[in-house]
């Protein structure tokens, strides 16, 4: 019905990328932080806490997630691609901002995109053990009306590969301007975990109220067969090992699937 009349999410094909018009007080230009996954990591309660802070710049009835990068994958991007993209940042004076697209992880041509967008971005993930990432995220699409079929299935296995995506942006992206948190260690400290993120995009401290709400990630889960846990594991073994060695500060301890097995 919404389409009939013209309107589309931002990761439809369809939606108007126009800039929104500023309003007194505001300016524009390249995005100060790009949160870039991960599906059913906490990434919705992560952005709206680094939103709460009072110097971070957030308008209403612009997405959290602006997946304006998506769709090039077969598109030109240039010049004027770059001011558009610029455009959907506004801010106050003295204040930051940005996005947060977890598909923007899986997408091989996000990384070079982004960095000639944004080269002095800072960039944002956080992670999730890859097997329950996994469930949560099959079980998400599955209740959207994703068919249940093998291409579902594999594409959902093909977002729990970190490394391999993390190489990507480490390729245009300084080590440090990308922040690697995970799912599981922001849940049990939040406190520590946020004021940690807050120190990486160079804000003061501060403390939000809801800072222990409950976190919802599961979106329910697709039960696994033993022996298709075990498959899993062993799939994503060699990748949850490189991921360790680019960067190793992941504590293994929080995702047991993996703790015993990647040496």
């Amino acid at each position: 019905m919404l389409h009939r009349i013209g309107h589309f999410a931002p990761w439809e094909h369809g939606f108007d990328f126009s800039p929104p018009a500023l309003e007194p007080g505001e300016t524009a230009g390249p995005p100060d932080f790009v949160g870039v996954g991960v599906q059913k990591g906490g990434t919705s309660w992560w952005y709206e806490l680094i939103a709460d802070h009072p110097d971070v710049s957030v308008r209403n009835g612009i997405e959290k997630e602006r997946h304006y990068l998506s769709h090039f994958g077969t598109e030109p991007f240039g010049d004027e691609e770059v001011q558009r993209y610029c455009g959907w940042f506004p801010r106050r004076a003295g204040t930051i901002t940005g996005e947060w697209t977890p598909d923007y992880l899986g997408y091989p041509w996000v990384a070079p995109l982004l960095a000639r967008a944004a080269p002095r971005t800072k960039v944002l993930v956080i992670l999730r053990d890859p097997v329950e990432r996994f469930r949560s995220g099959l079980s998400y699409r599955l209740s959207q009306g994703a068919p249940d079929t093998g291409a579902t299935v594999a594409d959902a296995v093909r977002q729990g590969f970190y490394a391999r995506s993390l190489r990507r942006f480490l390729d245009h992206f300084a080590a440090e301007q990308i922040q690697v948190l995970q799912y599981e260690r922001c849940a049990s400290d939040p406190d520590g975990q946020l004021a940690s993120t807050y120190r990486f995009l160079g804000l003061a401290d501060h403390r939000p109220d809801d800072l222990r709400r409950p976190v919802n990630v599961s979106g329910g889960k697709v039960l696994l067969d033993p022996g298709a846990r075990q498959r899993l594991v062993d799939l994503y073994a060699a990748d949850v090992a490189d991921l360790v060695s680019l960067f190793p500060t992941i504590d293994l301890s929080l995702w047991p699937n993996f703790d015993a097995h990647v040496d």
